[in-house]
């Protein structure tokens, strides 16, 4: 059975990026809804002994959209600090300006990615096992975990992850949405994906 992730900072904590009525919303009603979702659809399937990730990537329908977005919100959410953001650092930062020269030069094609999938979905940061990075659109409750990467970060763009802050205007609210990414965990995702 699985449960509501527990957000690792206050309500209010990235407002007005993220302002504590729209964590509301998306965490305790839209990933509660998710969670409670698959919780019934998985009962008494194979499915209710296997991890999140296994399911999404077996998982087909009802299961794999509720799945694949609890898996997604999990990570989404718990990517973001409370504290003062720090660059990258260490193998991701190294591996960041191999593959895009500078950090902004990776953050604008990330938001560009993020601002130009149509309808709703999930830009994406992921790492094969050799280290190299990519960034996918991934739509509906689209994870790279489906074709063997590591999924580092992600920024959410279905309506309900902005649109009561930042009404129409996700660009901005993407470029926003840096000063509260913890690179600190980014990192020690890749380098989960690199053992």
């Amino acid at each position: 059975m699985f449960h509501l992730i527990a957000l690792p900072y206050a309500p209010d904590a990235l407002a007005p990026v993220i302002s504590a009525r729209t964590l509301e919303f998306h965490h305790g009603k839209h990933l509660q809804g998710y969670v409670d979702n698959l919780n019934k659809l998985i009962a008494g399937t194979p499915f209710a002994q296997m991890p999140l990730e296994e399911i999404v990537r077996l998982s087909e329908g009802a299961v794999f959209n509720n799945a694949g977005q609890i898996l997604n919100h999990n990570l989404y959410f718990t990517q973001f600090t409370d504290k003062p953001s720090v660059p990258p650092a260490g193998r991701l930062a190294a591996r960041i300006e191999r593959q895009w020269g500078t950090l902004e030069a990776f953050k604008a094609e990330f938001e560009a990615k993020g601002t130009s999938l149509f309808g709703s979905g999930w830009v994406w940061l992921s790492a094969d096992a050799d280290g190299t990075l990519a960034i996918s659109q991934e739509p509906g409750a689209g994870n790279p975990v489906v074709r063997g990467l590591r999924p580092l970060l992600t920024f959410d763009v279905w309506e309900h992850a902005y649109y009561l802050d930042w009404q129409n205007r996700r660009a901005a609210h993407l470029s926003a949405l840096w000063q509260f990414v913890d690179w600190t965990e980014i990192a020690r995702r890749y380098d989960e994906a690199l053992v």
